[in-house]
């Protein structure tokens, strides 16, 4: 038996409908204007027909459009399924396309010095655990891809760093879906263990900032506040503008 209380949901002045469908491992958002459903992620293999039996109890018959926020084995496992259940498009990044068609991800690396040692020592090892079935990328994206053009306020914008490809999904500049952009698993932090550019990525935070969303949903853990995603920006930030300014100087020089 299914309960409601398994399911979190944020609401937009619109009236856009965000459900986090799936959460633990990798979290599967549903949002929707009542007319179209629109999915973003698909979690891993094992979570199929758990992912399968919460939209049938949210009703949902048809979904329109996925959305990937990058080509993760964790976030991109069951798009084939979907696709195929559904009859869905598939929403991607141009540099996602490749992984996507092949089934194998890019081991991101490390952020941290556990993880830089991980990813050296069992990267290599575990590449054939993380490979999924492949699936095609029915609307490949560049910068944006706006969905206005369905009658939608919302957006998906090209926020790299985790991986050269990933995405943010901007609901009614309210609500982001920032897939592995942030984390919302460490207590005081949005910064992932992985990633693939730091710089790229804090500087994607910078970007979704710019949006005025007071909300920002990771794929991994609980929402962040615009608050925390300020606090940690600023504080990272600072890091790469000193880099900047230093190799302007020797430029100059």
């Amino acid at each position: 038996m299914i309960s409601t209380r398994s399911y979190k949901t944020w609401k937009t002045r619109n009236g856009y409908t965000i459900t986090r469908v799936i959460s633990g491992r990798s979290n599967v958002y549903l949002f929707s204007n009542g007319v179209m459903n629109f999915l973003v992620d698909t979690s891993v293999v094992r979570l199929w027909k758990k992912l399968e039996r919460r939209l049938e109890f949210l009703d949902v018959r048809h979904i329109d459009y996925l959305i990937l926020t990058h080509s993760h084995y964790d976030h991109t496992a069951n798009a084939r399924k979907i696709r195929d259940k559904y009859k869905t498009k598939i929403i991607a990044h141009k540099h996602e396309e490749s992984c996507l068609a092949t089934g194998e991800m890019e081991i991101p690396m490390g952020t941290t010095l556990i993880t830089r040692f991980l990813v050296k020592l069992l990267a290599k090892r575990l590449a054939p655990l993380f490979r999924f079935e492949t699936s095609a990328c029915d609307l490949p994206m560049d910068e944006t891809f706006d969905l206005q053009q369905f009658g939608i306020n919302t957006y998906i914008m090209h926020t790299p760093g985790h991986t050269s490809g990933s995405v943010s999904v901007i609901v009614d500049n309210e609500v982001a879906i920032v897939g592995d952009a942030m984390f919302g698993v460490f207590r005081g932090s949005v910064f992932p263990p992985y990633a693939d550019d730091v710089e790229q990525m804090v500087k994607s935070w910078g970007k979704l900032l710019e949006t005025g969303c007071g909300v920002f949903l990771p794929s991994h853990g609980s929402a962040n506040s615009r608050k925390l995603v300020e606090r940690n920006y600023h504080r990272r930030i600072r890091n790469f503008v000193k880099s900047d300014m230093t190799l302007s100087s020797d430029e100059s020089n």
